[in-house]
């Protein structure tokens, strides 16, 4: 129905109710069988144990648990039960979190009022607002939270705080004018309160229209509820990656067992070698590994102001393709505030961060005295008096303890060093004639030291300047003629061709001892002092981080539920918007389809007035034309579109908790520029993720190769199924957790988003892994092949050597892995982690060799000084063969 376009009256017919007498007891009970109690539903709740169960569908948790069971058959109890331990934390981790995404609808209902006003039978009572029903009459007045979707029946200076809803960032004025549009956004919905919002100021009657999941706040629980979560580009990847490995691990047991038996050896022991394999084939720690090195990056975020509630949110940032941004609080600095004055034909523009007072006043390009320029001091001045709001100041912070736009006034006056109390001691504040929606003014009568009294006015320009008789020119008081009341409407509309907020002062001298009673005997025969123009104004930062977010081939967007002219100007300022058509308000984006968006989608850089609704329909048609979106919010109203993104970030300070239950990264400082790092740590962790896959697969690769190979010759086992398992476990995992902590590489923010559908192996990481493993494989069975034929009799001493040679020609393989390009291209020191681990890890290996009581484990014997020289020469023969050819290349 649509209530908002109806009379009072008719809203009565509509409902079978009245505002006298509000609903008897018989028809609550009615009602409430048709329309259920008043409360958000939360869906159906899948139990604990399902829940805990489905954390292992993942196709390389099977693959692990494969590898347990692989182990196990080997006899290697104790790498299953680590393995097996791999498991279930991960499986813990992801239980946890799930359960923690239920809270995001309980919030919700916490939004929701205890307690309203009610009208029953003609007699106002409290009742819990779970008992309300559609035609019920609410009384509310400040300090209330709305219990429910209510058609406005009386408002007296009635606003509310609707930012969760609409975004917008002051307080909404309400009043009881019909709308005439029949689909106006929640923010235009003057004569509409919603549930969960706020009332800040005044009070009013109002009828309940929609209650539980019909509200604007139920079907924004019920967008939460039927979006679904977004598999990140990681999880897909590993995905793969298992796929790949899985199968390669089932041909090579299958190729070797057949092989071995057709060289004549028994199948035994052919099927535990064939085991052995597939053991190499899986790198049983690359789960464990990716998790600690997104826990490792999800310390670092933290840092830098980012909490990460999902650890694969953090490598899903950096492949983030579109940022779809809120611009209050986020873009903006979420406090209105000043930036300039108009007088007399002059315009002032006032800089500055707060009560900070050096040089914040110009005139074009030069600074000024405030103190010299009278009209600046009276405007100031009077913006202060005519006030009710007050700075709460505890050293270098502030905050405002009322109205925002009355705050901005304040701040701007203690800029020039005009305060309260100072002001106290000169004028005493005699009447107040408070500001309501109707006269769109307020004003005060004001005693000064010497005893004269004026009264002062501010309000609306457009309709203070029509109450006014003269105007200050020159610092001379004139006749407000035409002339100069189209010199106050320009002033006004370049004020507000800057998006602009304005306020215009006033004031008169007061003759008489006898103070009028109603306004508009107080607010006419004014004199027009001037205009003070104030804007929420951008971050300073962000606009470095928009560029170089564009830099990197990321598309900013800006999302916020205020007015398109206001929007466009912040986005202008900060670079994100360069030409006009790039804007779309709400009432287009309601007559397109998803369809019709995703054609258009990409050439817009501005979204304004939008709800709830629309802020969804724009992730999914970004989503739709192939980019990975990241969507911030601090609303209800952001929550189902934060959901629904590849990763959703809420504000921690600003932030609801609906949208923080709903996201996978909160932002500490409500900053855009933080998005921008922890882009950079996301692209950073991915591309480590990358290194150590590289590492761990191209060591797998050798260790298969070497088996495979030998077997083909008709050589004996170059390495015992152990030996195998000890590299893959303990040899590969400290090198590997080391590439997880790699600095960034300085270019890479320069470069372009990866495709989400890019490949684990693209990028040719393939032939890498390939190649480099080949030539360990290869260069491993030389150096087990020469030791052999030596002494056919000792083969545990050439099965030593190949189990040296492999571990260490992986450990210099390490540092070829930090590089795209080669070994050479950065500082082999530059990673101190990775040269502890390097130096922990040889010196494993030689414990395994020379340790007596691990020899008979690990089947090693020492190794005389003279084979050292050949261990070390075959191990670096992979990793400089390569970079030698890559120096060639470059000098040609």
């Amino acid at each position: 129905m649509l209530y908002h376009g109806m009379k009072e009256k008719e809203v009565e017919q509509s409902l079978n109710t009245s505002v006298k007498q509000g609903l008897s007891e018989k028809a609550i009970e009615t009602r409430r069988k048709k329309f259920g109690w008043n409360e958000l539903s939360e869906g159906e709740k899948q139990s604990a144990i399902l829940l805990f169960f489905s954390q292992f569908k993942d196709f390389m948790v099977l693959v692990l648990l494969g590898a347990t069971l692989v182990s196990g058959l080997l006899g290697e109890y104790i790498d299953a039960v680590a393995i097996m331990a791999i498991v279930l934390l991960n499986g813990i981790l992801g239980f946890f979190q799930e359960r923690k995404a239920e809270k995001s609808l309980q919030a919700l209902k916490n939004l929701s009022a205890p307690q309203v006003t009610v009208l029953r039978d003609g007699r106002w009572i409290k009742k819990n607002s779970r008992e309300i029903v559609p035609g019920d009459v609410l009384k509310f007045a400040s300090g209330d939270r709305m219990g429910a979707d209510v058609r406005i029946i009386t408002a007296n200076n009635l606003e509310l705080e609707e930012s969760a809803l609409t975004g917008e960032s002051i307080p909404t004025v309400k009043n009881t004018h019909l709308i005439k549009e029949k689909t106006p956004n929640l923010g235009d919905m003057n004569n509409m309160a919603f549930m969960g919002t706020m009332v800040t100021r005044g009070n009013g009657v109002g009828i309940v229209t929609a209650i539980g999941m019909e509200t604007a706040m139920g079907k924004i629980a019920h967008m939460i509820q039927t979006t679904g979560t977004i598999v990140t580009p990681l999880q897909r990847r590993l995905e793969q990656l298992g796929k790949i490995l899985i199968t390669v691990a089932l041909l090579l047991t299958m190729l070797v067992v057949v092989v071995g038996i057709i060289h004549g050896h028994d199948a035994y022991t052919m099927f535990l070698a064939g085991v052995s394999l597939a053991v190499a084939a899986i790198p049983e720690g690359l789960p464990a590994i990716v998790t600690v090195a997104l826990s490792l990056g999800v310390q670092r975020m933290i840092r830098k102001n980012a909490i990460v509630r999902k650890l694969p949110a953090v490598e899903t940032l950096g492949c983030a393709s579109v940022i779809c941004s809120d611009k209050t609080g986020t873009m903006t600095q979420n406090k209105m505030t000043v930036t300039h004055l108009w007088s007399g034909g002059k315009t002032w523009n006032v800089a500055g961060e707060e009560h900070s007072k050096l040089e914040k006043f110009y005139e074009g390009e030069t600074p000024i005295d405030p103190f010299r320029e009278k009209s600046i001091q009276q405007l100031l001045t009077f913006g202060v008096l005519c006030n009710h709001t007050d700075l709460i100041i505890q050293g270098n912070t502030m905050a405002i303890d009322g109205d925002p736009t009355e705050g901005a006034l304040l701040i701007a006056a203690l800029k020039a060093g005009i305060d309260r109390d100072s002001l106290s001691e000169q004028f005493t504040i005699e009447k107040e004639y408070p500001f309501d929606s109707t006269r769109k003014m307020m004003s005060v009568i004001v005693k000064d030291s010497n005893g004269k009294k004026f009264a002062i006015t501010k309000g609306a320009p457009d309709v203070l300047v029509e109450k006014c008789e003269s105007i200050l020119w020159d610092g001379k008081q004139r006749i407000l003629n035409y002339e100069f009341g189209n010199d106050v409407k320009t002033a006004v509309s370049n004020l507000a061709a800057q998006a602009l907020r304005t306020i215009a002062i006033a004031f008169k001298p007061i003759h008489s001892s006898a103070y009028p009673q109603k306004e508009y005997e107080l607010e006419k025969g004014l004199t027009f002092i001037g205009l003070q123009g104030m804007i929420d104004p951008p971050r300073p930062e962000v606009k470095v981080a928009v560029e170089e977010c564009k830099s990197a081939g990321i598309k900013t967007v800006m999302i916020t539920g205020d007015h398109a002219a206001t929007a466009c100007a912040i986005a202008e300022q900060l670079g994100i918007l360069e030409h006009k058509e790039q804007v779309m308000d709400g009432q287009r984006l309601n007559e397109l389809s998803v369809e019709e968006l995703e054609e258009v989608v990409e050439d817009i850089a501005v979204f304004a007035r939008v709800t709830p609704e629309h802020k969804l329909k724009i992730v999914n048609a970004f989503q739709n034309k192939g980019h990975i979106v990241a969507m911030t919010g601090d609303g209800i109203n952001d929550a189902p579109a934060i959901k629904a993104a590849d990763i959703g970030i809420a504000m921690g300070i600003t932030g609801t908790d609906v949208a923080k239950e709903a996201s996978s990264l909160i932002l500490l400082d409500d900053n855009f520029a933080t998005i921008k790092a922890a882009i950079k740590e996301g692209r950073n962790i991915y591309e480590n993720i990358r290194k150590f896959i590289r590492y761990l697969l191209a060591s797998n690769v050798g260790e298969i190769l070497v088996m495979l190979f030998a077997m083909l010759m008709s050589l004996p086992l170059p390495l015992v199924p152990i030996q195998i398992l000890w590299v893959n476990l303990v040899t590969d995992g400290l090198p590997a957790m080391a590439l997880g902590l790699d600095q960034p590489e300085e270019n890479v923010m320069q470069r372009k988003p990866r495709h989400p559908k890019e490949g684990v192996f693209a990028r040719g990481l393939g032939w890498k892994i390939i190649s480099r493993g080949f030539l360990i494989g290869v260069s491993t069975l030389i150096a087990f092949i020469i030791v052999y034929h030596k002494d056919p009799n000792n083969l545990p001493y050439a099965q030593t050597i190949a189990f040296a040679t492999l571990v260490m020609a992986q450990l210099i393989h390490v540092f070829d892995c930090r590089s795209e390009i080669s070994v050479f291209s950065r500082n082999p020191l530059g990673n101190k982690y990775l040269v502890w681990s390097v130096i922990s890890s040889a010196a494993l290996m030689v414990a395994v060799i020379y340790v007596p009581v691990l020899q008979p484990i690990f089947h090693t014997v020492p190794i005389i000084l003279n084979d050292w020289l050949l261990v070390v020469g075959m191990s670096a023969l992979p990793t400089f063969l390569l970079a030698g050819s890559f120096i060639l290349r470059k000098k040609k």
